[in-house]
């Protein structure tokens, strides 16, 4: 049975005929997975958290049948991308259908400042294109040479680029998206304007997204840098001075404590052991004025990628955001990580208060980005597990000294960084799927 519905896995491919179907089981569940085995916390929780078939459709009438069988017999449905996500978004807890995207890979057009992609096209194939007429796209995680612009939506807030852009949920930063319901008789609906931000962040909750409009960014030429410091407040205020420099035009502030650039293997032969270092990537055109304030905080270029060998070898991009935890888990895999936000802390005091307290328990790592206009750190520290209680602890001591905490060991959409119930999210998710059958039991308010 599927989903624990009645209907057999034979009538269900029948059901789906012409439409690629996976159902050998060890396929299935590796895809299943992302990369929620970062977290100590969920790996019990998603542990033997299975489809019962992946089905991978080519268009949007595939689709369209695929929903009605679902809504038919009340197939759980689940949407996956590339698995690049950190927080189970796209393992099913009901079983049922896995919906991957990774057919849908037309670019559909692409003019100044824009473009038009179906929902499994890869971050990185999106910029090469966009290249071309000289633009890129604003912000892309550190996993885009695999993410999907769909998965992006779906289940990130920002990343390499959030240092001009802000985050996705901001004003602008999506301009459309088309959805196929699971109502008893399935359609297509576009959203625009502020009416993007009801599937935006949603975990693919209340609607399938299969096609996108998303703003693009002038392509400039990024110079990479990583600049050692003597200690890591150093460091972390030469970013803070960095990101408030508005004159000059950078893409990545990336600044981390020793001995987290100790993880950094591809890296070793540049950086000294157990140094505080920032990796940034700065337009080309910049570089003197860059410098100039490397110099102010006595920092020591240790290595410089120019924006001429873009795209040849490694990119510090793989090395910032949730990539550093990948890093630090290759070498021990004991690590685990927290996803914090410092609002009102121009000064970094409550930085420090947080690295002075935990020291090497809790490495810090932080990467600025741009909120309602003022740039803040936002950090993603390196966490040596003991115990959950231990992690909760931190957790809450984190909170009450102000940190605002983007929890990243839960897979319900709430608990990690809305913190609060999205009505319009809900609201539409009513009318889309009224029988609840979108990633079933990560949307909180769902089950109140």
């Amino acid at each position: 049975m599927i989903g624990n519905m009645q209907i057999s896995l034979d009538n269900l491919l029948e059901e789906l005929s012409g439409i690629e179907a996976i159902t050998n089981p060890a396929q299935v569940a590796k895809l299943s997975e992302d990369y929620s085995h970062f977290s100590p916390i969920l790996v019990p929780l998603l542990a033997g958290k299975v489809g019962d078939v992946v089905v991978r459709p080519n268009n949007e009438n595939e689709i369209l049948q695929i929903a009605k069988t679902c809504v038919k017999y009340k197939i759980p449905l689940t949407v996956r991308g590339s698995g690049t996500g950190n927080y189970g978004q796209c393992t099913p807890l009901k079983g049922g259908i896995i919906l991957e995207t990774s057919r849908l890979q037309e670019i559909k057009w692409i003019k100044a400042g824009l473009a038009c992609v179906e929902a499994g096209v890869k971050m990185a194939t999106l910029d090469k294109k966009a290249q071309e007429i000289g633009w890129e796209s604003r912000m892309v995680p550190s996993t885009f040479r695999s993410a999907t612009v769909g998965g992006f939506i779906a289940g990130g807030s920002g990343g390499i680029g959030s240092i001009l852009y802000g985050q996705l949920r901001d004003r602008g930063n999506l301009r459309a998206v088309r959805v196929i319901t699971l109502e008893d008789e399935p359609r297509i609906i576009e959203l625009r304007g502020d009416d993007v931000q009801k599937v935006n962040h949603a975990y693919g909750t209340n609607g399938i997204i299969t096609e996108l409009e998303v703003p693009l960014a002038p392509a400039y030429g990024w110079s990479e840098f990583v600049v050692k410091f003597a200690d890591f407040m150093t460091a972390a205020r030469f970013g803070q001075a960095l990101g408030n420099s508005d004159g000059i035009i950078k893409k990545l502030i990336s600044v981390h404590a020793a001995p987290s650039s100790n993880y950094f293997t591809a890296l070793q032969s540049y950086i000294p052991p157990d140094s505080h270092c920032a990796l940034v990537l700065v337009a080309e055109s910049d570089r003197e004025p860059f410098l100039s304030l490397v110099q102010e905080f006595n920092g020591e270029v240790c290595y410089e990628k120019p924006a001429q060998e873009a795209g040849k070898g490694i990119s510090l991009v793989e090395f910032s955001w949730n990539h550093t935890t990948l890093h630090a888990r290759a070498a021990d895999p004991s690590f685990t990580y927290l996803q914090s936000l410092f609002f009102n802390d121009p000064k970094l005091e409550l930085v420090q208060q947080m690295y002075d307290h935990f020291g090497d328990e809790v490495i810090m790592h932080l990467e600025f980005i741009r909120v309602n206009g003022v740039v803040i750190p936002a950090a993603i520290q390196l966490v040596r597990f003991t115990t959950s209680d231990r992690l909760n602890e931190i957790i809450t001591y984190h909170e009450s000294q102000g940190v605002f905490i983007a929890n990243p060991h839960t897979y319900i959409l709430e608990d990690g960084g809305m913190k609060t119930v999205d009505y319009d999210q809900l609201n539409f998710k009513r009318m889309v799927d009224p029988y609840g059958l979108m990633n079933p039991d990560k949307m909180k308010a769902w089950q109140v």
